[in-house]
């Protein structure tokens, strides 16, 4: 009998579970066909495996020489395995886009792209608020790319074992009721607010604490923060309980006005995330180019953004 993996994962299991009985157990096996199969294997390696008693399975010399080697060369092979079926399918995953987003203005059109160039690709998304669990969704293969967001110049926050591009790099506009008394300004300096409730969408960046810092640069700590999902965040704002925050990009809504904030003190990356060496590296290049392109539309939609840009020429977003 030749030796093979599956008889150095019976080796390994009956060591873990110190007894035939308790491996078979977790085997599924029968005790009398586990204990034949050790019988055959330790007759190609030429020796007793094992020392069984009544108080269970030990190994022999011969057993923890086998055992040794076993343990460094399974993983090894299920690494093997792991990484050819990767590779192997790499041609099929160039035709599939698994894309998670956190809150943002650029899925919408970065799918349509997709669609539209790859009428034959099969294009899902996921949603959460934590750019974490996303990351970790990707180095895990579920999914293939991330949108998420960060603060300032922070890194997302999620592993870095992702490789990342800036799509966008916008400030951060107030949002308040349509007929809030400052709701018609070109620009409104944040301590004009000192005496207002903010609401928040959560998120697992620093964006709370850089607000926190914005307000206390401008004289005044913020009041309590009402943080909620979006639909309840516009519901608040929308009736004139709280004030919040956007992305500049964000879509026109009616009730509600996007005012930029004076000095522009807090800003919002836009970033797309991928594994460097999986399937998806191959046509990142070209979703990234998705993401700006769907950016441009979020941007032309927005009179207030395009006309805060015409102000300021220096601002440092990607060419529209």
């Amino acid at each position: 009998m030749e030796l093979e993996l599956r008889h150095l994962r019976v080796v390994c299991a009956i060591a873990d579970a110190g007894s035939v009985t308790k491996a078979a157990s977790v085997l599924g096996l029968a005790q009398p066909a586990l204990t034949a199969q050790l019988q055959r294997i330790e007759r190609a390696l030429g020796g007793a495996l094992f020392e069984r008693d009544r108080r269970g399975a030990r190994a022999t010399p011969l057993g923890e020489l086998v055992l040794s080697r076993a343990r460094v060369l399974l993983p090894a092979v299920k690494g093997l395995q792991d990484e050819a079926t990767r590779l192997a399918s790499a041609a099929e995953r160039a035709g599939r886009y698994r894309i998670g987003a956190v809150n943002g203005p650029i899925l919408g059109g970065l799918v349509r792209r997709i669609i539209g160039n790859h009428p034959a690709a099969q294009v899902t998304t996921h949603a959460s608020w934590s750019s974490a669990e996303l990351g970790d969704l990707v180095l895990a293969g579920k999914l293939d790319f991330v949108l998420v967001g960060a603060c300032g110049d922070a890194p997302p926050a999620t592993d870095t074992g992702l490789a990342w591009r800036a799509v966008a790099a916008d400030p951060v506009f107030l949002l308040l009721p349509e007929g809030h008394e400052l709701a018609d300004r070109d620009e409104v300096d944040l301590s004009e607010l000192a005496g207002a409730q903010w609401v928040a969408a959560p998120g697992d960046g620093c964006f709370s604490a850089c607000h926190a810092a914005a307000c206390a640069r401008a004289g005044f700590t913020p009041k309590v923060l009402f943080e909620t999902e979006v639909r309840g965040a516009i519901d608040l704002i929308e009736s004139g309980d709280a004030v919040g925050l956007c992305q500049a990009t964000l879509r026109p809504m009616a009730g509600l006005a996007a005012v930029p904030i004076a000095g522009a003190p807090l800003h919002w990356r836009q970033m797309l995330g991928w594994l460097p060496d999986g399937p998806a590296a191959s046509v990142a290049s070209q979703v990234w180019a998705y993401a700006i392109e769907s950016y441009a539309d979020a941007v032309r939609r927005n009179e207030r953004y395009s006309s805060w840009l015409g102000r300021h020429p220096d601002h440092n977003a990607p060419a529209l």
